[in-house]
């Protein structure tokens, strides 16, 4: 389909994006508020309508979908909300600008819900089923951090009732038995195996990995020192990102805390869609009008189904693929946001395009997740945020925002412009089609035998080495493994501290609750009788309840 060349020659049914918004506090700014999530989202829900131009009286009133990201409180099954919250957080943000939607829904898990959400519901205003639609999410972690444990905490429990599309957590295929059984409970550990699963296929050494790292992420602490919503605006370099104290002290190797995702945040972000049609029934004036050019939603086959844990092709097909939907090239875009909750989720997208991390367009529109703040599932809502404000100041421009969910798991695209352009549908169900018919290793849940390291990762603490995790391929057979490492063998840990983990021999022992590796089998405690059966039972019971 031609894209128009003017507005008067959209669809009315064209989805457009006309309004967003942003609130943020900090807990030692003059006036702090200690807002509770809801809180926070309804500011920026406020804010988005007013930035729209029209009367926001009359737009909350024609608000017929709201659509939320859940809080990490409500994104785990053990989650706990300190200090209360809303029975239903579309609603709770929706009342507070005097909108009553028909339809409420909440998101599934993962920092994909962003863009994904603003997709697919642009889409359906496309095929006439919505017209005026609210997106909007945010975290108050820091606060509910800060105030749980006071004199007199706030209670942010609030019954809005009515009616709640709940999506579900979605956890299935990002949480597995043998991820839970061997530590793999958070995501520095998740990501540390992707990262030195990268170190070792570029085949350089953990001086000049660090300093790589620190290299891509020191620009981004430039664009958050410019943000006036940033949890942490302070400019660093790439050796103070990169080099261990007491401050940047170790979490996981290879992460000190300057390079992992910041959630110590209080951070709400909106968007608000409508049809052409709407818009100027609506009197939003065209200038505020940002279009989304491109889209894709892809996943990656699940962890222990990739061939290589360095790369993340699922990503880089949902660049492609929304830059194919768009009729645009890569060199056509001239903005980017791709998600920074450690380096390797960007290094690797760069990787797969072949961008050199010192590409002068940079990769961050708000000062990426470490140092803007990554609030929860929620951040790439602020990315699209600064897209759109972006491209509104530069009419010709093109804006990319990638959001990232689960453990390089899920990957949403977003190109936007104020260039008018007619809604195109992607293809994203055929390219899906593609990556799940990729080759798959074979998982052996109960190793035993001699084995080489895949990837690994070590956790600390203020007092030394934590437990460390291996994921490795049998010599035998070629299958893959997960192991921790017994604390007390530190000659396994001299291998995992070394210069060269990956590819280093080891050997590997199951039992009936874990896996664990050492470098001398005779480390190692028999197993003992185990009833095999039972265990794959309780593996599989467990991975259908998620």
């Amino acid at each position: 389909m031609r894209s128009p060349d003017r507005y008067d020659d959209l669809d009315p049914a064209t989805p457009v994006l006309v309004g967003v918004g942003q609130y943020a506090e900090r807990i030692d700014d003059p006036g702090y508020a200690g807002f509770s999530a809801a809180d926070l989202a309804g500011r920026a829900a406020a804010t988005a309508l007013a930035d729209t131009g029209a009367d926001p009286a009359a737009l909350a009133a024609a608000i017929d979908t709201v659509a939320g990201v859940r809080q990490f409180e409500t994104s785990t099954p053990i989650a706990e909300a300190p200090l209360g919250r809303a029975d239903n957080f579309p609603r709770a943000v929706a009342r507070r600008v005097g909108a009553d939607p028909a339809h409420a829904i909440l998101e599934v898990v993962g920092g994909q819900a962003p863009q994904a959400l603003v997709t697919e519901l642009a889409g359906a205003i496309a095929a006439g089923e919505r017209e005026v639609v609210l997106v909007t999410g945010a975290e108050a972690i820091s606060t509910a951090r800060h105030l749980a444990g006071s004199d007199d905490p706030p209670d942010f429990s609030e019954t809005v009732g009515g009616q709640l599309e709940d999506r579900g957590i979605g956890l299935r295929g990002l949480v597995f038995w043998q991820t839970v059984i061997h530590g793999l409970l958070d995501a520095p550990v998740q990501y540390a195996l992707f990262e030195n699963a990268r170190r070792a296929r570029l085949g350089l050494s953990r001086e000049e990995y660090a300093a790589g790292m620190g290299a891509l992420f020191a620009p981004f602490t430039e664009v958050a020192a410019a943000n006036p919503w940033s949890a942490a605006p302070e400019v660093r370099t790439a050796r103070e990102l990169a080099t261990p104290t007491e401050r940047n002290r170790p979490i996981v190797d290879p992460y000190p805390r300057f390079l992992v995702a910041r959630d110590q945040v209080n951070q709400g972000a909106a968007v608000l869609l409508t049809s052409v049609a709407a818009a100027r029934r609506l009197g939003i004036p065209e200038d505020r009008w940002v279009f989304l050019h491109g889209h894709a939603d892809l996943r990656s086959r699940d962890f222990f189904d990739r061939q290589d844990l360095s790369a993340y092709p699922a990503a880089v097909l949902a660049v492609r693929h929304a830059l194919e939907v768009a009729g645009l090239g890569l060199d056509d875009v001239d903005l980017l946001d791709l998600y920074s909750c450690f380096p390797v989720a960007v290094s690797s997208v760069l990787d797969g395009l072949g961008l050199d991390a010192d590409d002068p367009r940079g990769f961050t529109l708000t000062g990426g997740l470490p140092f803007f703040g990554g609030a929860g599932n929620n951040y790439s809502m602020h990315a699209i945020a600064e897209a759109v404000e972006r491209c509104r100041a530069e009419p010709d421009a093109v804006a990319l925002v990638g959001a990232n969910g689960g453990m390089l798991s899920k990957y949403s695209v977003g190109l936007y412009s104020a260039r008018p352009a007619a809604w195109r549908a992607d293809a994203s169900s055929e390219v899906q089609a593609e990556i799940d018919a990729w080759p798959a290793p074979t998982l052996d849940p109960h190793p035993e035998g001699w084995a080489t390291v895949e990837t690994y990762t070590v956790r600390f603490g203020r007092d030394g080495h934590g437990p460390g995790i291996v994921v490795g391929r049998l010599e035998e057979s070629g299958a893959r493994f997960m192991a921790t490492a017994p604390e007390d063998d530190e000659e396994v840990f001299a291998v995992l501290g070394g210069p060269d983990p990956v590819g280093r021999r080891v050997y590997v022992r199951a039992y009936a609750d874990r896996n664990l590796v050492s470098t001398d089998p005779g480390r190692l405690a028999p197993a003992g009788e185990v009833d095999w059966t039972a265990v794959d039972r309780q593996a599989a019971e467990f991975e259908a309840s998620l």
